[in-house]
């Protein structure tokens, strides 16, 4: 069964292997559609070869993930300016309706104090919704077991201090900044356009677990969009760099589309009152 609101898989959950292996897996487990996700892997920065996979394998790209991590600083362009206006049109060519994009680095000093005008602009100028993510705090090593906590972003880790038209809640973000998902989501509003669904310990980094394998409300996030109308899409980011298999991979990717599919098509047909779904493992 579909859900009435999208399930797609982001390709940064099949790393290290390639973009072209999440078409496949993402097929074969019945997602919806993919999140494109560019970045060192050179088949992601090739929207011409990424078209070939959405159309070998029936999924649609739902959104493209700007290149705006550290390690992809230099891809397509050095200048984030750039990077963002072709991530919007590679979204244009492959039909996603949706960019999924971090705030500016600190140190980006004028791309940062254009941001918010840029993003709007392309906005308008395109129709496709440049959906702005929440971060977290990054630990700075000071030695002799000591650390100190720093903001790497600009203004903060959480995008509503600026106030875009289109934002991408994160559950993995929230869980490392320790704040509250729901809230967020609330804070968002008619904005939140696209979810990052993965989990969380708290602990102090990215950790992109399972949902439902950590502390973040990833079922009742799920429920509360389900119940409100949302419009968007969810996608599933997991960290599966430690699955030790390919078979392992893919139950890692099954098991996170059912959780997803349980809690959205629970609440849709009037889960108050029932039990809430598990998945067990």
């Amino acid at each position: 069964m579909t859900s009435r609101i999208p399930v797609g898989l982001s390709t940064a959950s099949v790393y290290p292997q390639p973009a072209g292996a999440a078409f496949e897996i993402a097929s074969e487990l019945g997602y919806d559609g993919v999140e494109l996700m560019v970045w060192a892997d050179p088949v992601s920065q090739d929207i011409r070869a990424v078209d070939r996979l959405s159309s070998r394998w029936g999924m649609p790209v739902l959104a493209v993930h700007a290149p705006c991590l550290l390690i992809s600083q230099r891809v397509w362009s050095p200048d984030p300016s750039e990077r963002l206006r072709r991530a919007v049109e590679a979204a244009g060519d492959l039909g996603a309706s949706t960019v999924v994009l971090h705030p500016p680095f600190r140190w980006q000093r004028k791309y940062a104090d254009g941001f918010a005008e840029l993003v709007a602009s392309l906005e308008e100028s395109s129709g496709i919704a440049i959906a702005v993510e929440n971060m977290f705090p990054v630990k700075r090593p000071l030695g002799r077991g000591r650390s100190v906590e720093m903001n790497a972003f600009k203004p903060s880790v959480d995008p509503t201090d600026v106030g875009h038209a289109n934002y991408t809640l994160d559950l993995s973000h929230s869980a490392a900044a320790h704040m509250d998902a729901l809230e967020l989501a609330k804070r968002m509003g008619d904005g939140l356009r696209h979810i990052h669904l993965a989990d969380g310990s708290g602990a102090p980094k990215d950790e992109h677990m399972v949902p439902g394998r950590g502390t973040q409300p990833c079922a009742e996030l799920c429920e509360m969009l389900a119940r409100g109308g949302f419009d968007g899409q969810v996608v599933l980011e997991v960290n599966t760099r430690r699955a030790g298999s390919a078979a392992a991979r893919r139950e890692m990717l099954a098991e996170s589309l059912l959780f997803a599919r349980l809690h959205l098509d629970w609440a849709v047909e009037g889960g108050a009152g029932k039990a809430r779904p598990g998945v067990t493992r």
